[in-house]
């Protein structure tokens, strides 16, 4: 069963300047790791064409999965889809059936959408659409050289919709994956470096446990 790594880049300045907390990345790798994806490295970078091309490229020489959050909104300075048009080298193509998504989700308000937000519906010609059934902007999956590539929108629930509904379903299809089982054990008494050592006789055997004279542990064999 191969062992499947991952990466999370997250996009904005806002994030950089402390204006906005990155919650994203902890979600993310909590759902990752519950799937038996080993979440190997998480950047934060400005909305900058040059930083987010730079982080693409490291992340993709380390990492079988890229997920990547923010700048897919509808202003200026959300240039994530552009960035992936010419790291991907290819263009916008129009989305028919996200556009009509888009005139759904403003008619439920009785507005019209602007050019500006039905622009949301062009995405690269070369990646997969993935439906964000809460909001405007679509995901997009790109798989190119065995790397699997991930683009979402920063916020929250939005991204939290994209990764329940598409991309995890997706994942566990494309990968044979191990299953993790976690348990917590809750202790009182005991400093950290004595804990430590406690534990390390889990991998022990039982000679070198009795040879160390460690003291057994109440359920721990």
């Amino acid at each position: 069963m191969q062992t499947v790594l991952a990466e999370i880049i997250t996009i904005g300045d806002e994030l950089l300047i402390g204006q906005v907390i990155d919650t994203n990345s902890a979600w993310m790798g909590e759902q990752l790791n519950s799937i038996g994806i080993r979440v190997k490295q998480i950047s934060s970078v400005s909305d900058s064409k040059e930083h987010i091309l730079a982080a693409l490229d490291e992340a993709k020489s380390r990492a079988d999965i890229i997920l990547i959050t923010g700048g897919l909104g509808p202003t200026k300075d959300d240039i994530t889809k552009h960035t992936l048009c010419e790291y991907f080298n290819t263009t916008l193509v129009t989305h028919p059936d996200i556009e009509e998504h888009i005139r759904n989700l403003f008619k439920r308000f009785n507005r019209e959408p602007s050019e500006v937000n039905l622009r949301q519906a062009d995405l690269p010609a070369n990646c997969t659409a993935l439906n964000n059934k809460v909001g405007t902007a679509a995901g997009m999956w790109f798989e190119v050289d065995g790397k699997i590539f991930i683009s979402m929108p920063g916020v929250p629930y939005e991204m939290k919709s994209i990764m329940e509904e598409e991309a995890i379903p997706r994942l566990l299809q494309r990968f044979e994956l191990p299953v993790i089982i976690h348990k917590t054990f809750l202790t009182q008494g005991y400093g950290e470096s004595m804990l430590a050592e406690m534990i390390e006789r889990l991998g022990r055997c039982p000679a070198q446990t009795h040879e160390a004279g460690l003291p057994a542990i109440a359920g721990f064999g």
